[in-house]
């Protein structure tokens, strides 16, 4: 994998109050990372040292192993859970200025704004000012800010924030495309549904320390014991006697179920195929909540 940030030991503190405590963790080209925690727990800290807001007290955040610079920065594109746009600048003109600051030309600077609110569905609101969208569409507004220079990486401090379920869909869609060009999108999201179904790549953070991070897949297997699920042609209530066994959930035909470390679900299979037909046997794949409540506790 083609790693390009790479955040390690970085620690901050406030006054006498540490926020940070060596946080350490890589973001790569092509794919998207989600970086979830509770309130507090030191997720726009860490977005505010990359992009160089804040200072961090030790630890370094390197970028294609180089340290960062005022010029590689220029490269990166930053949404702020706070609304950061001219409220009294239409939606137009600000992206195109916006642009400019980047170094794009007038025209390739309107050409690339034009595009962006398109595929945003903004372009119906180009000419209103900011102040006059409603909340959902100042939120897309600002995501077209943070994309139209083109950047190489994307910070986006829950950028779903106020998005009804087209809009977010919408978002998703263009944040995907991103990935797949080559970009490296990081994004913070108190919304574990919609975390678990865009990243590729997981960061949990609480109480300003790491507390898993890696690849979805990864992650779900190193830190939730296996839940398996069973649909047999009878009842499966003879699942409460099996040695190993602990139910979960039972409706009729279906069952759901924990095994105790050492035990053999072939063992449960054979058993259940020797009462009758097996329609369905397997392991559950945990949910990113029920992940991020096993990591933090």
């Amino acid at each position: 994998m083609n790693t390009v940030l790479t955040v390690d030991a970085v620690n901050r503190s406030f006054g006498e109050r540490q926020v940070l405590k060596d946080v350490s963790f890589t973001v790569t080209a092509g794919r998207l990372t989600g970086f979830v925690g509770a309130n507090g727990a030191g997720k726009t800290t860490t977005m505010r040292i990359i992009l160089g807001v804040l200072a961090a007290d030790a630890g370094t955040v390197t970028w294609r192993g180089q340290q960062l610079t005022r010029e590689t920065r220029q490269r990166f594109g930053y949404m702020p859970e706070e609304r950061g746009l001219y409220p009294k600048m239409s939606v137009l003109e600000q992206l195109v200025y916006l642009g400019r600051l980047h170094g794009l030309g007038a025209a390739e600077a309107r050409r690339r704004t034009t595009a962006l609110l398109e595929r945003l569905e903004l372009a119906e609101r180009a000419n209103d000012h900011v102040q006059k969208l409603s909340l959902g569409n100042q939120q897309r507004a600002q995501i077209a800010a943070a994309l139209v220079h083109d950047p190489e990486l994307l910070v986006l401090d829950e950028p779903f924030s106020g998005l009804d379920p087209i809009a977010v869909e919408n978002v998703l869609g263009v944040l995907r495309e991103r990935a797949a060009s080559g970009a490296a999108v990081l994004f913070s999201s108190h919304q574990l549904e919609l975390v678990e179904r865009l990243c590729d790549d997981l960061v949990i953070i609480a109480d300003g320390t790491i507390r898993a991070a890696g690849d979805r897949a990864t992650l779900r297997d190193q830190f939730t014991q296996p839940r398996y699920q069973v649909e047999v042609g009878g009842d499966a209530g003879w699942l409460r006697d099996e040695p190993g066994v602990t139910l979960i959930d039972l409706d009729g035909r279906h069952a759901t179920f924990d095994l105790d470390p050492g035990a053999d679900d072939q063992v449960i299979l054979r058993a259940a195929l020797a009462r009758g037909p097996v329609h369905a046997f397997g392991p559950v794949r945990p949910s990113l909540a029920e992940i991020f409540r096993e990591v933090i506790q």
